[in-house]
């Protein structure tokens, strides 16, 4: 079995290309459990547990912004600075998320459809469907062969639905260039992806270069100055020239290491949903004559197959248990539904708008918040601590409440809280939302505290020069501590 090692592009500011390292700023990061006694605290006592906590001297730079309150009275329990503006990081989800179910409601789909244009055009209208795969197009192309298609003229992918750049201008460039930053648009497929896997030869040769799928070799020029040695660590780096579709892999392998499998953003979404597209065809037999991409919509007529998406209960899940960016920028687009389309608004703008319109109805403060995207890749963001709280309260006391709280991690079990909480009061009984990257460490939901009831809270952490599993292990302790909380 290959072992997977998600890489992050760093941008290199030699000649023009930008490298990949082996540790990529993201919500995923992991950490060591943390070890605390079972006791009981005292809501009188928690204000000088947590500022036990702050003070220490590795924080001493750091900016932090903390909110608790009690989710049955709203009685607040500790607050710092929870009016003041933070970068939230992957905690944005939390807003993009709410605002999704009370807008479309838990069993909203998102439809991609085949049309017929005429004298063997077929056209593909995508509509941003993040959970959009293989066995989809597979399942699109029986359908067409059940409908009597067996030869296409023009296969014409319909990227039109969703308007705007692919990529956030303000998002970085070590991000834009990874896996977990890959573009957005009408039609993502494999969450807009691509994989290839680096096999050990010889000693002394370069590693293998194994393409997952034969059509993206042919779209990029491989330059292979990597070694396999008899017996070293790990260190692969993968370069993409800015000047055009030039992979450079560098580092070295050991001869009896695993397989590496590398992720990596595709460069044109569309253009590869066309070539996937186009190869499950011919499996079934359908030859395709042309294929382009169309950047002006058409009048639809006859549909002659489509799939759906998973219940936007299942998409939400996957998007804050995974912290999923690609899932949640789909979700910020499929907003502008409720939205007039305005003439050169962009689907994320207008998704925005419609957030803040439904944040504000839910009582949550539009001052507390200033945002650009909706997965909190952007530095640009902007959150303070009252403005998630007010969110997770107002979610609370929602029809959809259940399906909310069962899409964040739970302490020690799922997601990005599965390594997290191990053995501690914690374990099991926390529900949270992470947000990781370069000097942000944030943690938002919910505690189920045995001995006092259920508490909300927003912890964030900016400014801090510390490395974020220290940030990290300081914010666990003040979690494990509302745990601990009973009514005294």
């Amino acid at each position: 079995m290959s072992k997977r090692i998600s890489l992050g592009f760093l941008l290199l500011f030699l000649g023009t290309q930008v490298g990949i390292t082996l540790k990529p700023v993201q919500a995923q990061t992991q950490v060591v459990p943390t070890e605390t006694t079972t006791k009981s605290i005292c809501p009188s006592q928690l204000g000088a547990s947590v500022d036990a906590v702050i003070n220490r001297s590795p924080f001493s730079r750091a900016h932090w912004g903390i909110v608790v309150q009690s989710l049955s009275s709203t009685q607040t329990l500790y607050s710092r600075d929870a009016q003041k503006y933070f970068i939230p990081a992957s905690t944005t989800k939390l807003l993009t998320t709410a605002a999704a179910l009370q807008q479309l409601g838990a069993n909203f789909r998102i439809r991609t459809s085949v049309y017929r244009g005429g004298d063997g055009i077929l056209r593909v209208v995508g509509r941003g469907d993040p959970s959009l795969g293989d066995a989809q197009l597979a399942a699109l192309a029986k359908q067409l062969k059940q409908k009597g298609i067996r030869k296409i003229n023009q296969l014409i992918a319909d990227d039109t639905y969703i308007r705007g750049d692919i990529v956030h201008p303000s998002w970085q460039w070590e991000d834009i260039q990874s896996d977990y930053g890959a573009p957005i648009n009408s039609l993502i497929l494999n969450q807009n992806v691509f994989n290839i896997r680096l096999l050990p030869q010889s000693v002394g040769q370069p590693l293998k270069v194994i393409w997952t799928d034969i059509n993206e070799a042919a779209q990029w020029q491989v330059i292979n100055q990597s070694a396999t040695t008899e017996n070293q660590s790990t260190s692969i780096n993968v370069t993409r020239d800015l000047k055009g579709p030039i992979l450079r892999i560098q580092g070295q392998l050991a001869l009896n290491s695993e397989p590496t499998l590398v992720s990596l953003p595709v460069l044109a979404p569309a253009e590869y949903f066309l070539r996937r597209f186009r190869s499950t065809l011919i499996a079934e037999k359908i030859p395709v004559v042309q294929m382009f991409v169309s950047s002006t919509g058409a009048k639809n007529e006859e549909e002659l197959a489509n799939v759906e998406s998973p219940p936007l209960s299942e998409l939400i899940a996957q998007t804050n248990i995974n912290s999923n960016n690609v899932f949640a920028e789909s979700l910020l687009r499929a907003l502008a539904l409720k939205k007039p389309p305005v003439e050169n608004q962009t689907s994320a703008d207008a998704g925005l708008e419609v957030m803040k319109a439904t944040l504000t109805q839910m009582g949550v403060n539009p001052a507390g918040y200033s945002l650009v995207d909706g997965s909190g890749l952007s530095r640009k963001n902007l959150i303070n601590p009252e403005a998630l709280v007010q969110t997770l309260q107002a979610m609370a006391k929602s029809p959809a409440a259940l399906v909310y709280r069962a899409s964040l991690p739970v302490a020690g079990r799922t997601g990005t809280l599965k390594n997290r909480f191990q053995k501690t009061p914690a374990q099991g009984i926390v529900q949270a939302k992470t947000g990781t990257m370069d000097g942000v460490v944030s943690l938002a939901g919910y505690v189920n505290a045995p001995k006092y009831g259920p508490i909300v809270f927003s912890i964030m952490v900016n400014q801090s020069e510390q490395r974020a599993t220290v940030v990290r292990q300081g914010i666990d302790e003040i979690v494990v501590l509302l745990a601990q909380l009973q009514n005294c």
